[in-house]
């Protein structure tokens, strides 16, 4: 049903066979509820991952799951990935998932995306806003739809025009939100992409005039991640669905984010780097999901690193200078990880890695994904907690 489950077994099975992980072996632990093959449930410690090339070290703990039974179970969404966040116009966050399922696996009934439910973060039981330190777990307080999570725009799913529609990124603009969502007919072939609009806080979502082939610059702009910056811009980092492909650069007026022809590529013509030359690839690899935010003054673009198994980070100074960064550069944040052979750092069929806001460049908070392609659960969204990026060796420090 779902074809993407083949991009994660290969890279699972490729490090099952090494048998290796680099990191603290855990026995699966027996439950009552679903957790079939899992072998990871956190708590046990933060990892400390130190003799980074650039020096420093870095802290790594799973603060706990986000969806799964007994967690979003009141919201018939017991299976679900991705968890985008966002804050929305009204001051409440706003994650936006994907395929979604009411069962505790993959088809395991009613099945939906995207979907979303409104949050807080709390610490010691009290609320903490976009400033200060976000501590502790995410805590429901509503889904989109109302008593159950209910799919954001209308459609019925395999049918014959596509199968799925799946949401790449989330971004808020005055009091608009915008949703980047690409079409799917099987996974990873994606027919088209297109910009839905929220002007009431995510409650209602509408489709734009905003369409994009996915066959476009080569199909290097199906899935995406933005952000607005201060000089009115909104910055745009894409690639394909399939997780075999560099990543382009380009960019928009914020007041033209659903006029395709206004967007702008980054690109490398004789005479140098400029918009509006054909776009030229800015970030080499196997791309697949990513998040581009400004933080603390400077820009933050996590992704999950497919060809390494793993979620890397670049800290820049602006979103243009992802195309001069090194490899030495980059940061790992969470490696990939044979199932049973997991701890805080290192996780199993690992995907995502979305920036919850509030986070800071020293304190940040990721989402994270994890299906087990052969059992079909676990199959849920996780939260992590990483600590002393900026104690790293970065760019400009």
């Amino acid at each position: 049903m779902l074809r993407r489950s083949v991009l994660l077994r290969a890279a699972a099975g490729a490090l099952t066979a090494s048998g290796s992980t680099g990191g603290t072996v855990l026995g699966a632990r027996a439950a009552g509820r679903p957790r079939a093959r899992s072998g990871f449930e956190g708590g046990g410690g933060p990892v400390v991952l130190s003799g980074w090339e650039r020096g420093g070290s870095l802290v790594v703990r799973k603060v706990g799951d986000l969806t799964g039974p007994g967690i979003t179970t009141r919201f018939r969404m017991d299976a679900a990935d991705l968890g985008i966040p966002v804050r929305a116009p009204d001051g409440r966050l706003l994650f936006v998932f994907g395929d979604t399922f009411e069962g505790a696996s993959v088809g395991g009934g009613w099945w939906r995306s995207p979907v979303a439910l409104y949050g807080r973060v709390s610490r010691g039981g009290e609320p903490v806003g976009e400033a200060g330190e976000l501590g502790g777990n995410v805590a429901w307080t509503g889904a989109v739809g109302g008593r159950y999570a209910q799919q954001l725009r209308p459609y019925s799913h395999d049918g014959p025009s596509f199968s799925t529609v799946l949401p790449t990124d989330v971004i808020t603009i005055g009091t608009d939100m915008y949703l980047h969502v690409a079409v799917h007919q099987g996974f990873g072939n994606v027919r088209w992409s297109e910009i839905w609009r929220s002007r009431d806080a995510g409650e209602t979502w509408h489709p734009t005039a905003a369409r994009f082939p996915g066959t476009l610059h080569g199909g290097m702009f199906q899935l995406l991640t933005w952000a607005l910056a201060d000089d009115g811009y909104v910055y745009v980092l894409s690639t394909g669905f399939q997780r075999d492909k560099p990543a382009l650069l380009h960019r928009v007026r914020a007041d033209r984010i659903t006029d395709p022809s206004a967007y702008r590529s980054w690109g490398r013509r004789a005479a140098g780097w400029a918009w509006g030359n054909p776009p030229t690839p800015v970030l080499d690899g196997r791309v697949g999901e990513m998040c581009l935010r400004p933080l603390d003054g400077r820009w933050l673009l996590t992704w999950f690193n497919e060809g390494d198994y793993r979620i890397d980070a670049l800290v820049l100074d602006t979103p243009v200078a992802v195309c001069g960064a090194t490899a030495e550069e980059r940061v790992t944040l969470i490696r990939g990880a044979a199932w049973g052979r997991e701890d805080d750092a290192h996780v199993a069929q690992l995907y995502g890695g979305y920036v919850i806001p509030g986070s800071t460049l020293d304190d940040l908070y990721l989402t994270v994904s994890q299906w087990n392609t052969e059992a079909g659960w676990p199959y849920r969204v996780m939260h992590f907690r990483v600590r002393g990026l900026t104690a790293v060796h970065l760019p400009g420090h």
